[in-house]
């Protein structure tokens, strides 16, 4: 038998082909993690986002969609931002009730009542001291990729008190009625406080992008911009049904009103309808009486007219002879005596 060279039981030996093993092992992950890391800022930009890349922690450049090759961590930070168009939406929980508020709305009595801090949470006074309740939802674009990736968390904080503050600015400076319909029956009464109700979430936009202005213009700014608001304004609920029943009662006055406008117009009408009927009963019997009258007076003018005229002068020997025996006719015995000649004495004649 051939005699084995020293030293080849321990090269392979179990133990030293495990080692080998575990070390190319090692050695391949550490190369694949080697490579994962530098390629860990190669990656892909979506169409609705954009990357903000940071070099050594300084601002160095902007990628849109697309591909990006970048140094891995820590030599380059890359930050995802959305897109220059994409409208973001923010619910602004500040002007909303708080939870605690909430809570204690529950279980608050008249013995025991809300503290201050409780009670106006969630709650904004009017410009003629009424109290609204304002849900608003702001939607912002990222104008200033900079500015934003500088204030990184501080953004949406900064966002929720400046709309807080130009809520609170905005209704201080308008009455209840201009911004919700709270009293009904004064809409069509002033126009303008339609128009003010209208131009409400304007208004609102335009204060809380001056105040973003501001900010930019100290040196603050958080890079974005508002687009638009969306406000749902409401009263508090113990002033609903308060607001409820005087809404009632001037319905049921509005109706009374009415009902009182159609009761006086039928009157005014049966009113007419009578007068009328009298005025043309009056006119026709003042026509029957006027032509009676005239047939009555028509022979008394003509024989009147005569006399005038001396047309006929025996007219009144003639109507004396033709009347006076009718009219003595009509009575059982005359007597007469004549004034001028007591002897003489005028006898009814016999009767024919």
């Amino acid at each position: 038998m051939s005699e084995v060279p020293r030293g080849t039981h321990s090269l392979n030996s179990p133990w030293i082909q495990a080692g080998r093993l575990a070390f190319f092992a090692l050695y391949a992950v550490t190369v694949l993690a080697a490579l994962a890391w530098a390629f860990s800022n190669v990656r892909q930009i979506d169409p609705q986002n954009r990357a903000v890349v940071l070099h050594f922690g300084a601002l160095d450049r902007i990628q849109n969609a697309g591909l990006l090759l970048a140094w891995p961590e820590p030599f380059e930070q890359v930050v995802l931002l959305p897109a220059a168009d994409r409208v973001i939406e923010r619910r602004v929980d500040n002007l909303l009730r708080s939870d605690a508020a909430l809570q204690a709305d529950r279980v608050a009595t008249f013995a025991t009542p809300l503290s201050d801090a409780l009670a106006g949470s969630g709650y904004l006074l009017t410009g003629d001291a009424g109290v609204v309740q304002l849900d608003v939802r702001v939607f912002y674009k990222v104008t200033d990729p900079y500015a934003y990736v500088l204030q990184g968390d501080h953004v949406l904080p900064a966002l929720d008190r400046l709309v807080t503050r130009s809520a609170v600015a905005l209704t201080a400076a308008r009455d209840l009625d201009t911004i919700l319909v709270a009293r009904p029956e004064l809409i069509g009464a002033d126009n303008q406080a339609a128009e003010r109700r209208e131009r409400l979430r304007g208004d609102l936009v335009q204060g809380i992008n001056r105040r973003l202005s501001e900010l930019k213009a100290g040196g603050q700014g958080i890079g974005i911009e508002a687009v638009r608001v969306d406000v749902q304004s409401s009263l508090p609920a113990p002033a609903v049904s308060a607001f409820n029943a005087v809404l009632t009662a001037s319905q049921q006055a509005d109706k009374a009103v009415a009902n009182a406008r159609t009761d006086a117009e039928k009157l005014t009408q049966t009113a007419n309808e009578q007068a009328d009927r009298t005025l043309q009963v009056a006119h026709a019997q003042a026509g029957e009486r006027l032509a009676k009258a005239t047939a009555d007076t028509a022979t008394v003018l003509s024989l009147a007219k005569a006399r005038q005229q001396g047309s006929d002068p025996q007219m009144l020997l003639r109507l004396y002879r033709e009347r006076i025996p009718k009219i003595l006719g009509q009575a059982g015995s005359v007597t007469t005596v004549d004034p001028k000649d007591d002897a003489r004495l005028i006898i009814q004649g016999a009767s024919k």
